[in-house]
């Protein structure tokens, strides 16, 4: 380890230097409240995008010369500057080269004009050939190629629209399989088989000898089996079912996805199952100047930053908006700090109150009686509430007031909005006693042997990370610790430990994510710092520190399925100590040294720098990055360290000399028409 300041001194550093990290963070919010953050992933967003210009402009005679060509070249360009000496591309930050990433990667860049023999694409052939050849891509990547005639249609995963017929079938997949997976089948069933430029084939990619079906290695008695038998007994159907069902599929499948448009972003608000809806729309005969159509591809295009977005200029596509998300960390941390002007943290109160979804949504299958609620991730996602995301808004009003449009000035309407939220996280609690991300015991493992579950998220199952901050929201919002919801929350965590002591997170990068969320929801429940399984978990979490003082783990941890050490990172030193202190350790030299590491690796500017991709879309699959957790965290691990040596810090109302900067806010966008937003 290295050698540690005196405590005193130390404590000082914290203090000035979550100081100026708050400065940093109130310098970025906008005049309305909000933080704007980019989001960002891998290659494959930008390569995706050039295969739909292929799909919404077909060659003429045979030559490809869209309209958006000089996007499609700054795609390339952005594609170029992430491939690997190896030639391949990979899905996190100094991660290795991934079969489809790379499968995708040439695709695009094939398509976009670069010659067979240019030395990027014989790379990247040759890194496919190693990794196995465009068959052991995944089954997205196959589907996406064979509506192009570049891979079998015979050998690609069938999604039968019919899935819309079969009751509540499609409410049993996670909430963005379903909005993926829904549109895509209209595509399936209409088998469209879009013209590619003349002579363009990938047959340069396919392994001599590989099979081009699905692989089982889960044995004759199996769900794996059973589906691979189903999947041929669908692509009879294709051939010969009743035109009428299928008919009525389709026409089920289009009024579904047209729904959950409306008071949205675009369907789900993510990338893929927008890019699918444009498709969709285009199959089915939409004009190109009908206004779903239009509104479908505007949407898809917000996600395009060209030029300069607020962390990082060049061109590059965003998998969704993180809005409410950030601007519910950041705000939390800054209450923390207590180094916020009230009017900043009262302004994002009322900017995040303007947010809460009063419509009923997909969850409302399981639950029908309860009152709607809860918040998105994005500008707007009505249909699609998350778990996550209203436990973090409800810690970020703990520390601001909303009242705008309250007549009498008492916050009654903050406080309706709190119970209404509490109450539907109350009811969202799973029979297991976690949360999960979007819906209620959505947990049928037997649908992840489905062909086309290979994205690793078939599924939306209880976590410990979420669980672990309900627990903390909960508490924070007058919840007592001995409510049975609270208790069956507390033994979830209890039976989901790890042996080592650690928790899975399920939606950041890894383990260290899911202990300090687990820790800190089990500190706010009320479990002692003396239990076993909170000991156990702090040792864990010093075991692992790295001997710069600091945490990091990579996205390998969960092809791995065990904590797999990264170089440290501002976000995970982070979590590290605050893990930590919520396991009730407030003055071990690891602490100290992870305090310490976030000194003295703060810029000059109060911001941090951090390379590695630190959140989880789809573990082992899709990644991300998310530019604003480099500095929220931090500050709030300094505000955690500080309260915990001191005790609770006077708000900044009564210290007058911080000298913290006022924002002015460096974007503005109108509300009614926040990045898309349709109504």
């Amino acid at each position: 380890m290295t050698p540690t300041l005196q405590i005193e001194p130390l404590l000082e550093a914290a203090r000035e230097t979550m100081r100026r990290g708050a400065g940093y963070l109130l310098g970025r919010q906008t005049r309305e409240g909000y933080w704007e953050a980019d989001l960002t992933a891998d290659s494959t967003l930008e390569s995706d995008f050039i295969l739909l210009e292929l799909w919404r402009h077909a060659p003429e005679n045979g030559v490809w010369n869209p309209p958006t060509r000089p996007l499609i070249e700054k795609a390339v360009r952005s594609i170029l500057e992430r491939q690997l000496p190896d030639g391949g591309f990979n899905i996190y930050a100094n991660g290795p080269a991934e079969l489809s990433a790379t499968v995708k990667a040439y695709t695009a860049l094939k398509l976009a004009g670069l010659d067979y023999d240019d030395p990027h694409l014989a790379r990247a052939r040759e890194r496919i050939l190693a990794l196995g050849g465009v068959q052991g891509a995944n089954s997205y990547v196959k589907i996406n190629l064979s509506l192009f005639g570049l891979y079998p249609r015979e050998y690609a995963p069938s999604i039968p629209p019919e899935l819309m017929l079969l009751g509540r079938l499609i409410y049993e997949m996670s909430s963005w399989t379903r909005a993926i997976v829904i549109p895509l089948s209209v595509l399936h069933a209409k088998n469209p088989q879009r013209p590619t430029p003349a002579g363009f084939t990938l047959d340069e990619l396919f392994l001599p000898g590989v099979p081009l079906g699905f692989s089982n290695d889960e044995g004759f008695f199996s769900w794996r089996n059973f589906f691979m038998k189903a999947d041929k007994a669908l692509k009879l159907w294709d051939r010969y079912g009743s035109r009428a069902i299928r008919a009525k599929a389709i026409r089920r499948a289009e009024q579904w996805v047209l729904a959950r448009t409306r008071y949205s972003g675009g369907l789900g608000a993510i990338y893929p199952s927008m890019m699918y809806v444009v498709m969709m729309l285009d199959l089915l005969g939409y004009p190109p100047d009908h206004p779903d159509r239009q509104e479908a591809e505007q949407q898809f295009m917000h996600l395009l930053t060209d030029g300069a977005g607020p962390d990082q200029s060049g061109f590059f596509f965003q998998p969704c908006f993180s809005v409410v998300w950030d601007t519910a960390i950041a705000a939390y941390a800054l209450g923390e700090s207590c180094m916020a002007p009230p009017a900043s943290l009262e302004r994002t109160a009322d900017w995040l109150l303007t947010k809460e979804v009063r419509r009923k949504g997909d969850w409302s299958v399981k639950r029908p009686e309860v009152e709607p609620s809860g918040w998105y991730f994005e500008y707007a996602n009505e249909h699609y509430p998350d778990i996550d995301d209203t436990a973090q808004v409800l810690l970020a009003l703990s520390h601001g007031r909303g009242g705008a449009g309250d007549s009498n000035g008492t916050g009654a309407k903050h406080d309706a909005c709190i119970r209404r939220a509490v109450d539907w996280l109350l009811a969202m609690q799973g029979s297991d006693g976690g949360w999960a991300a979007f819906d209620v015991d959505n947990n049928w493992e037997f649908l992840s042997s489905v062909p086309f579950a290979d994205h690793n998220a078939m599924l939306d199952p209880s976590c410990p990370d979420i669980t672990g901050r309900v627990l903390e929201a909960l508490m924070a919002s007058g919840v007592k610790a001995d409510h049975p919801a609270v208790r069956r929350g507390v033994a979830y965590l209890e039976k989901t430990q790890e042996m080592d002591g650690s928790w899975y997170g399920r939606w950041g990068v890894d383990y260290v994510y899911g202990t300090f969320l687990a820790l800190r929801g089990l500190a706010a429940a009320g479990e002692s710092d003396r239990e076993a399984h909170i000991l156990r978990a702090g040792e864990w979490l010093r075991s692992i520190q790295n001997a710069d003082g600091g945490w990091g783990e990579s996205c390998a941890s969960y092809d791995n399925k065990t904590f797999t050490a990264a170089p440290s990172s501002p976000s995970q030193t982070a979590w590290g100590v605050l893990g930590l202190l919520a396991g009730g350790d407030i003055n071990s030299s690891s602490l100290k040294n992870g305090i310490k590491w976030l000194v003295d690796h703060q810029r000059a500017d109060g911001g941090w720098d951090e390379e590695l991709s630190t959140g989880t879309g789809f573990p082992g699959v899709f990644y991300l990055k998310y530019h604003l957790y480099r500095n929220s965290f931090p500050v709030l691990a300094l505000a955690a360290y500080r309260k915990a040596r001191t005790g609770p810090a006077r708000p900044i109302m009564e210290v007058r000399d911080t000298q913290m900067p006022i924002a002015s806010g460096h974007r503005v966008t109108p509300s009614s028409q926040e990045r898309g937003v349709r109504t």
